[in-house]
């Protein structure tokens, strides 16, 4: 099983989903996403997307959602929030 799909599946059963249920959720929305393919491998986006480490992939989303304003060099990972926050200048 690919480490993204574990992590994002731990993430759920942590919010109090059932095993099957954080299974089920997490497969539908990576494929959504791209990131896996129908028969739950990796596909290159995925690949890329888990080796980036979740440091990486939460710094990645805070400089999208940024609008591209700031670059993902630009922000500090918390892995307590599993969030990015902008660095103070």
């Amino acid at each position: 099983m690919p480490k993204i799909l574990e992590r994002l599946v731990s993430q759920l059963k942590a919010q109090g989903r059932g095993e099957q249920q954080a299974y089920a959720i997490a497969t539908s929305q990576l494929q959504k996403h791209g990131v896996l393919n129908q028969h739950g491998e990796l596909t290159p986006k995925g690949a890329k997307r888990q080796q980036m480490g979740n440091d990486g992939r939460a710094k990645d989303r805070a400089a999208k959602y940024s609008g591209g304003r700031h670059k993902p060099a630009e922000y500090k990972y918390s892995a307590k929030t599993n969030m990015a926050t902008l660095r103070k200048k």
